[in-house]
């Protein structure tokens, strides 16, 4: 698979000597690069690309993505706050600069995003989820229940749900109802779920 990807940006490169002002060869050099772990290779890549072209927003999204793989959380969310200027219904990257704020603590910022993914998207169950992480965060333990809430309602599977929506009922104080999630959680297969019911369930 990694030999596909070299083999493709190889293909790319060759294509640049002979048209070196293409975007899209950029772009698509970039995701090939970013699918062989080249994150700042592919960062190169869809700098150039917006060089060219600086309304290509699917280049600063994804540019955001390698940013966020290295780490570079507070720089993926100025690249999706580009991206989203120039389209305003970016789903993903409401989404993706959603976590970003999530991972730099901002948690107030987080839900303002996950809440304008609801928007776009209103059966989008990973979006309550997450904005439930980041309530509960803040200790808005009642609101991060009623997103796990939703997010289970939408994918009764959704295990990490029933595991997050148990630990905050317990952190109400409602052993008994968050013990049935946390169980629900481990009878759906949830891997995590044995230590916390040890621990909270004895």
């Amino acid at each position: 698979e990694l030999k596909e990807y070299k083999d493709a940006i190889s293909d790319y490169s060759k294509a640049i000597e002979i048209n070196p002002q293409f975007t899209e060869l950029y772009y698509n050099r970039g995701v090939a690069k970013g699918q062989a772990k080249d994150y700042k290779g592919a960062i190169s890549d869809y700098t150039k690309a917006i060089e060219i072209n600086p309304q290509y927003a699917e280049a600063y999204y994804n540019r955001g993505v390698e940013e966020d793989n290295i780490e570079n959380y507070k720089v993926a969310i100025a690249d999706y706050t580009k991206a989203i200027k120039i389209n305003p219904q970016y789903f993903n990257a409401y989404l993706n600069r959603g976590t970003a704020k999530y991972n730099v603590k901002d948690y107030r910022g987080a839900i303002t995003d996950y809440t304008q993914n609801i928007k776009i998207k209103p059966q989008f169950a990973k979006a309550y989820y997450n904005r439930g992480l980041a309530k509960f965060k803040i200790s808005d333990f009642e609101g991060a229940i009623t997103d796990y809430s939703k997010a289970i309602e939408i994918n009764p599977q959704f295990t990490n749900a029933y595991l997050n929506r148990g630990i905050t009922k317990y952190h109400l104080n409602k052993k008994e109802s968050g013990c049935l999630d946390l169980r629900k959680a481990g009878e759906l297969g949830n891997q995590n779920v044995s230590d916390v019911i040890k621990e909270y369930c004895h």
